[in-house]
């Protein structure tokens, strides 16, 4: 499998990452290590977590994500095997991007990963109380203490994020080399108009998130009756059921009978295919469904069926 790398760093990557929001919430701790160890036998290495997985859940604070990750890390022996990112800034425990909250909550994120160095961490969401040069400032230190690799940012804005880029370019300071923002075929306006460009005229690797639009692109939820197959993502999905969202399935649907394949694979495979993805999200909670997920990096898409999505899916 032919592997990528992540903006202009020395870091690369399977074209599919594995989301880790899932554990310690959807996939408890066997199940995560079952879902791990198939996806790193199958040739993936990407793993994406962050300090304040899964704290939504009744009964989480937080950390439970990035410490069965630790565990799994431990228990197989495969941490050479992987590339784990995990972010910093969005944790009510430790919020923001200041210097002292970043160098306090990476020490916390090493710990429950059981690791000495995290490869990519990533600022969860920009913080604006806090000069860029401090928060750049601070990611530097933690490379120069060998805690960190390389940095990256999610849900920042194209004029943030390229001010951050120019802060960096400015100051001497490691630039971000990823990006995280939302990226998926029912929802591609605002990144293509403005963030794509920056991203591919800086060499920034794009690791996408919500791939397949809360499950909407899996072709599961055609109707308001199918909403209640999931009353986590029924309301997430419910925006989606209009004219437009229903010609993006009918598209995913044809490609998908054409190959062989399912919509989820088809929507991955559309992601992977544009220019400047370096590794669309994706999550799983059953090994059943990972192997679907996985089987989209070797799914090519003929130019016309990308065009015909591009159509399907265009505003």
């Amino acid at each position: 499998m032919q592997r990528r790398t992540l903006g202009r760093s020395t870091l690369e990557v399977a074209p599919l990452a594995f989301g880790g929001n899932v554990f310690g919430w959807s996939a408890d701790e066997a199940r995560s290590f079952a879902l791990l160890d198939a996806f790193v036998d199958a040739g993936f290495n990407l793993i994406d977590t962050a300090d304040m997985y899964s704290s939504w859940v009744p009964g989480n604070r937080g950390g439970e994500s990035e410490t069965i990750i630790g565990k799994w890390l431990k228990r197989s022996g495969k941490r050479e095997q992987v590339v784990i990112a995990t972010k910093v800034g969005k944790w009510v425990e430790q919020p923001g991007l200041s210097p002292v909250n970043i160098q306090q909550a990476v020490e916390g994120s090493l710990r429950r990963l059981q690791v000495d160095c995290i490869d990519l961490y990533q600022a969860h969401e920009d913080d604006a109380s806090v000069p860029l040069a401090e928060t750049l400032g601070a990611f530097g230190r933690l490379i120069e203490q060998g805690k960190v690799r390389v940095i990256g940012a999610s849900n920042y804005s194209a004029d943030r994020f390229a001010e951050a880029l120019a802060v960096s370019r400015e100051h001497g300071l490691p630039r971000y080399e990823t990006l995280q923002p939302e990226y998926h075929l029912a929802n591609r306006a605002g990144y293509e108009a403005e963030l794509e460009p920056l991203v591919r005229r800086e060499q920034i690797g794009v690791i996408s998130y919500y791939s397949l639009a809360s499950g909407f692109l899996s072709g599961k939820y055609r109707s308001e009756a199918d909403l209640a197959k999931s009353a986590a993502r029924g309301s997430a999905v419910r925006k989606y059921l209009n004219p437009r969202g229903m010609r993006i399935l009918a598209a995913l649907d044809a490609v998908a009978a054409a190959h062989g394949a399912t919509p989820a694979q088809v929507a991955l495979a559309w992601l992977m295919a544009r220019p400047g993805i370096s590794a669309p999200i994706a999550s799983a909670t059953s090994v059943a469904q990972l192997h679907e997920l996985i089987g989209a990096a070797q799914l090519m898409l003929a130019a016309d069926e990308v065009a015909a999505l591009d159509r399907a899916s265009a505003y």
